[in-house]
């Protein structure tokens, strides 16, 4: 585990002894030398006994254990051992470095609990919402048969609610409607998932005068929280039993709370899905080439119909590694398609966000961590470029270029940015082996483009396959620079496998 000089970490434990004991407690280093320490008595008792202490690290040491120990001979059971850094993002248990970098990215809203994770390989393994509410001690946990683990679900749905508070987005709660990989529920017994739902509709909403709602309030948070959406299933669209399933939920759903706006998981951006929505999922990881070429996928779907949440995407495998630029730059194409395609694409996110280095299950992830370090991917650093992208104005574009097969570009209006000035962003993204020179002609301007305050901002490296780690956790990130040229018509240049944006000034 990492400590740190200075910083002080909780320990809370549970401990049941058969004799009146002197506990230490201390953070150990190399040789034994105790980094930080403290006592705490325990009486002879068959009965469960809660100590919490603080202990404050004298040094910085990325690899010291925690020990409990004592002098009195005696038997002792520990039980629901946790130990947390007292300073935590916002306050609610998150690390705040890894969280911090998650609230640089400005998201607009937070799925959870996840994919396959709602569902499990069996339905005795599927998240349990109700089971991961209330005092973390005594929450059962469950096996993780997706990924094989076990998790102790001390990230519960709480915790996913106050998450996406703290970063000033919207949670999308995604339910599981009888459906696991490997079992089915029938319409005629699916009474339960559907109470279950609206039971978690009303813990998130629900007033303190109400069965659930006064659970929340009794965790600590007495005001409803912000809940707008819910997803019915994780990709079950195919599945025998999800179109009926998905329907009884999302009716019941409609008649008690008519705003949840319900995604389905039906994918609609060919067709139109024959179900009632108000969004519909799509999901798509791929190889960059195919990625790249995405860059048109929503351009023929139906405006009349539910409007789509790429909910998952990334490009993975081969192409991407541990994460690489080849990846990045892929996406970013798919992105500006996104963009531009607006009006009926409402969210996206990558997925999955996290992944720790020491637990490799999938590869790649925008973030990646160990107890005391992180880096994000070239994935995460691309998302930077559409931050702002929310909210903005999009501008109709022409690309002129014999290169047309490897670039990919698009122009939006940023009102009231950096420092409440008005920006036109014009990002290009070249997926080819070579340079290409362009010329930006900017028309129809009620003032003119300025030289002082305009930036480029670029994602490259020397080799399509580099990726950030540890050791270099900013070997390819984005790169600001002045302007120097910026105007209404100005010749440029963009890298190889790059990613850049031309905020031009006002």
């Amino acid at each position: 585990m990492n400590i740190e000089e200075g910083k002080k970490y909780e320990i809370v434990f549970y401990v049941k002894a058969l004799a009146t004991s002197d506990l230490q407690i201390s953070f150990t280093g190399a040789n034994d030398v105790k980094l930080a320490l403290v006592n705490a008595t325990v009486g002879k008792t068959t009965n469960w006994t809660k100590l919490v202490n603080t202990l404050e690290a004298k040094a910085t040491y990325h690899n010291a254990s925690l020990q409990i120990t004592t002098t009195t001979k005696g038997v002792y059971w520990l039980d629901q051992v946790s130990l947390m850094p007292v300073d935590t993002h916002k306050g609610h248990g998150f690390r705040k470095d890894l969280f911090q970098m998650v609230a640089d990215l400005k998201p607009k809203f937070l799925r959870f609990p996840g994919g396959t994770f709602v569902e499990g390989n069996s339905l005795k393994n599927a998240y349990r919402w109700k089971e991961t509410v209330g005092t973390w001690e005594e929450r059962p946990g469950h096996f993780n048969d997706i990924w094989n683990y076990w998790t102790d679900d001390a990230f519960g749905y709480f915790e996913g609610l106050q998450l996406a508070e703290d970063l000033d987005a919207l949670p999308i709660w995604v339910l599981n409607a009888g459906i696991s990989r490997n079992e089915q529920v029938n319409s005629s017994d699916l009474s339960p998932y559907v109470q279950d739902a609206l039971d978690s509709i009303e813990f998130a909403r629900g007033s303190n005068l109400t069965k659930w709602g006064s659970v929340r309030a009794a965790m600590g948070h007495p005001k409803p929280f912000d809940l707008r959406y819910a997803a019915i299933g994780n990709e079950d669209c195919d599945l025998k039993n999800y179109r009926e399933n998905y329907l009884i939920i999302h009716d019941k759903i409609k008649s008690i709370y008519p705003d949840i706006q319900i995604i389905s998981n039906c994918d609609g951006s060919n067709t139109r899905i024959n179900q009632p929505a108000d969004l519909f999922e799509y999901h798509t990881y791929s190889n960059s080439k195919d990625m790249f070429e995405k860059y048109s996928k929503f351009d023929i779907t139906s405006r009349s119909g539910p409007k789509a949440f790429v909910s998952e995407y990334a490009v993975w495998k081969e192409d991407a590694g541990m994460g690489s630029l080849l990846a990045a730059v892929a996406e970013a194409a798919f992105l500006i398609g996104l963009e531009k395609n607006s009006d009926i694409v409402q969210m996206f996110c990558y997925a999955p966000l996290f992944l720790n280095i020491n637990d490799k299950n999938w590869l790649p992830d925008a973030i990646v961590f160990d107890s005391y370090q992180h880096y994000g991917t070239p994935s995460y650093w691309v998302q930077t470029f559409f931050t702002e992208s929310s909210g903005a104005i999009f501008l109709p574009t022409t690309l002129e270029t014999n290169s047309s097969k490897s670039l990919i570009a698009s122009a939006i209006n940023l009102k009231q940015y950096k420092d409440n000035q008005n920006y036109i962003r014009i990002k290009v993204v070249n997926f080819g082996i070579t340079p290409q020179n362009l010329q930006i002609s900017i028309n129809g301007l009620n003032s003119s483009v300025r030289k002082l305050g305009s930036t480029k901002t670029v994602l490259t490296s020397s080799n399509s396959m580099d990726e950030n780690s540890f050791l270099e956790p900013t070997k390819v990130i984005p790169c600001q620079s002045s302007l120097e040229n910026a105007a209404e018509k100005m010749n440029v240049t963009v890298p190889p496998y790059s990613v850049t944006s031309f905020d031009l000034l006002i």
